[in-house]
């Protein structure tokens, strides 16, 4: 049985306290409910509950420089996935994607990657990278409801196989693992720099 949220946070919480205390002092304080609450306005949804409940907890990273999640992402703010939406939803092609209906999902499943439900207005942005990648959590009423996808520009949205990225408790509880255990969460190694922040080295070969 999956952790919850907040119990997956706690552990995390006081992980980082010990081990890593800048990306520690750089968790956010709890969102403001009238963010979130713009931000389903904003999207024309509510967002899962597992993603207000992270927000209730921490509002994204204060610092821009720190990353929380596998691969480098920094989780985002329900502001900036607010302005981050507006931004993403731009690139999709909603003719292409309506001419080629269901074989885009046929596709996605098949092959793993979709350039077409590339700013899929119900993939909402979570979390991004320095490069400008994004990690997002898919809102659609579809069998991938509540997983959790890559998105850049030149790949498209990017379908990860491992069990970790099969929803957000999923894939907090796995953080909290690794990160107390020194393990590698699928390619990832939990590392702490010099500047005492959590740190992720892609380790293929682990």
């Amino acid at each position: 049985m999956t952790a919850s949220i907040s119990e997956s946070w706690t552990r995390i919480e006081n992980w980082l306290a010990e081990h890593a205390p800048s990306t520690y002092a750089a968790l956010a304080p709890p969102a403001d409910p009238a963010d979130i609450a713009a931000t389903e306005r904003l999207i024309g949804r509510p967002l899962l509950r597992p993603l207000v409940t992270s927000l209730l907890r921490h509002d994204g990273l204060l610092d821009r420089s720190c990353s929380l999640l596998p691969g480098s992402y920094r989780p985002m703010s329900a502001r900036e996935t607010a302005a981050d939406w507006q931004l993403f939803t731009g690139f999709y092609d909603k003719r292409t994607a309506d001419e080629k209906g269901e074989e885009v999902d046929y596709d996605f499943m098949k092959i793993g990657s979709s350039g077409v439900l590339y700013g899929h207005p119900q993939l909402i942005p979570i979390a991004r990278e320095s490069g400008g990648g994004y990690l997002v959590l898919d809102h659609r009423p579809e069998i991938d409801r509540g997983r959790l996808h890559e998105a850049e520009p030149t790949a498209g949205v990017m379908r990860g196989s491992h069990e970790v990225w099969t929803s957000l408790p999923v894939l907090m509880e796995a953080i909290a693992t690794s990160v107390e255990t020194n393990r590698p969460l699928h390619d990832y190694t939990p590392v702490v720099n010099e500047e005492q922040r959590l740190h992720w080295d892609f380790t293929p070969d682990a």
